[in-house]
């Protein structure tokens, strides 16, 4: 019985092989994209972190701890202290500079 079957194992193979081909093509781009957006989000997290301790500082001290860039992760946060329109409140902004991962974005908040 197994000589009347020659090549049926080669077959079973390549198109086991083919299928295993599909597949790691249509979810390796998916997990490189879930990937990036797990590192956006970890700079964002990172920058609301950032904004929520300035604000902080700013209600205790009434002033900001630096206005130097924060480097976290090899990512520049940029804190910039700003007056709002409103009853005389400060407004802190943290900018996180342009990269390959995550475009130029800005988080705002109003102190106290």
């Amino acid at each position: 019985m197994l000589l009347k079957n020659k090549g049926f194992f080669l077959i079973d193979l390549l198109l086991s092989l083919s299928a295993l081909l599909m597949l790691s093509l249509f979810f390796i781009p998916s997990l490189i994209d879930l990937k990036n957006q797990a590192w956006r989000q970890e700079i964002e997290n990172q920058s609301y972190q950032i904004l929520y301790e300035e604000l902080q500082i700013l209600s205790i001290n009434g002033q900001v701890s630096s206005l130097n860039p924060i480097l976290k992760n090899g990512i520049a946060y940029q804190i910039n202290l700003k007056d709002a329109d409103t009853f005389g409140q400060k407004e802190v902004c943290v900018k996180v500079e342009n990269n390959s991962f995550y475009g130029e974005e800005e988080v705002c908040g109003l102190s106290e």
